[in-house]
Formats: structure tokens, sequence, C-alpha cells
């Protein structure tokens, strides 16, 4: 087993999780993605905390898969690996995942940027699914959470040519939600993750999982999946603390109950 391939930091109600492969620009190898996964269950069992932040290094959030693991594969062998299961439990984190991105996001960097629910870009990040070059494609979630962020005609230029786009071009297309100075990028991340740590945790956990329904169903099934988690916010207490201290003007305060 190679050294501890991430480093995790808890600042108030945020876990901050460090992606720690710097001679090959975090590479996404079976340990590292078997890391991640164990880090991101434990933010969910934890109540006190409220939000994660994913990033890499100044000159990668993550230059791709790790292609030594994959070169003599067979299609059997990939099959058998089922390495992109993992990738599923990322979806099914329950609290929500911000991706701040310096440097490349490349391939599987790209995908597992993708894969969060917030992009804060730097102004040096570079995005970009060059699986193309090497005589694959993207396998994990590039051709659907990309078409469905920029659209089907951009997101067949980046997947048939590999061409990479800068961050203030991944803004204009939806990719990203914020571009700023690569020296502020993760004080910027941990702005967006206290704002949403100070909101209500099980509204802020069923809000996500709606908008993530929307991906999935059709308008009919996305308005019946949000409308039953409107619903149940009504049994939690911090629907009741919340309408209260607004009828009584004064702050809230959340128990995640």
């Amino acid at each position: 087993m190679d050294p501890a391939t991430i480093i995790t930091t808890r600042e108030d109600a945020v876990m901050v999780i460090r992606l720690n492969r710097p001679e090959v620009l975090n590479a996404i190898s079976t340990q590292l993605m078997r890391e991640l996964i164990d880090a991101l269950e434990e933010a969910d069992r934890d109540a006190a905390l409220r939000c994660i932040i994913l990033t890499g290094s100044e000159k990668a959030f993550a230059a791709g898969a790790d292609i030594k693991e994959m070169a003599g594969a067979t299609s059997v062998d990939m099959l058998l690996r089922d390495q992109f299961a993992r990738w599923g439990r990322i979806r099914k984190t329950k609290k929500p995942i911000i991706a701040a991105v310096a440097g490349f996001a490349l391939g599987g960097g790209c995908e597992l940027a993708m894969a969060c629910d917030i992009i804060l870009a730097a102004e040096t990040a570079r995005f970009s699914q060059p699986e193309i070059n090497i005589g694959v494609m993207p396998g994990a979630g590039g051709t659907q959470r990309l078409t469905r962020a920029v659209g089907k005609f951009k997101a067949m230029e980046m997947v048939l040519t590999g061409r990479m786009i800068t961050a203030d071009e991944a803004f204009r297309l939806g990719l990203v939600n914020k571009v700023v100075p690569a020296e502020a990028l993760l004080d910027e991340a941990r702005t967006w993750a206290l704002e949403i740590a100070s909101k209500p945790p099980l509204a802020v956990r069923l809000a996500k999982e709606s908008v993530l329904a929307a991906y999935e169903t059709t308008l009919d099934g996305g308005l019946e999946f949000e409308r039953k988690n409107f619903y149940l916010l009504f049994s939690s207490e911090d629907q009741k603390e919340g309408m209260r201290s607004f009828a009584e003007k004064r702050p809230p305060h959340w128990t995640g109950r």
C-alpha cells in the first residue's frame, strides 16, 4: 500500500479533502478512490459535519485516471474490476460536496469535479476529456454529466477532440459556478461551505436529492419527488424552528432533526 493518497482536515462544520498524489498530478488510482469514498462516508456519518470541500494542488485537481493501472487490462479485467462502481458512491453522499479546482482537471479529474455538487475554479483551472487521445472514451460519467452541463454540441467537441477549455470558458458554458484568483480559491470554497453549513441540514440534504433527481427522472417524476421531500420536511423540528424564528424576527437555531 502506498502512502495515504488523500489528506483530510476539519474546519468547524466543514471537511476538507485534499487529493495527495503530487508526483503524478493526483492521478486517480484505485487506492485514491477507495480512500476518498471512505472519507466521504465518514463525513456522512458525522452529524456535526455539514459540507465537504474536495480539492487538489495548485498544479492539478486531478490529471485523470492512473493509466498504468489500466494499460494492460482486458475488457474482462475491467468488467471484473468494476472500478467505476465506487464512483456511484460519490453520487450517494448526503452532504453537499464543493469541488475547488486549480490546475488540471482532465479525464477522470474532470469527471470527479462533475460528480460534486458545486464547482469553484481558480483562474488556472483547465478542463478536458482527453480519453479519445489514448484510444478510449470517458467512462466515469464524462459523456453524461458533461453533456448535461454544457449541451450536446460542446460536449461532442470536447469528447471527440479532447480539447481543453479554460476556467473562464467553463464558466461561460455553465460547467463551473465561479472563477476566482488561484490564491483565493480555498477561501472562496470555505465561504460557500460555511454558508451551506449554516442552513438546516435536513432541508439541505433533501434539496440536494431533489436537484439530482432532475437529471434522472421525467419532469412529472421530478416534481413528484420534490413535492414529497417538501412535505417530509414538515415533520422536522427545523421546519418548526425556521418558520417560528421567521415570525419572531430572530435567527434560527438548527438541530438537524
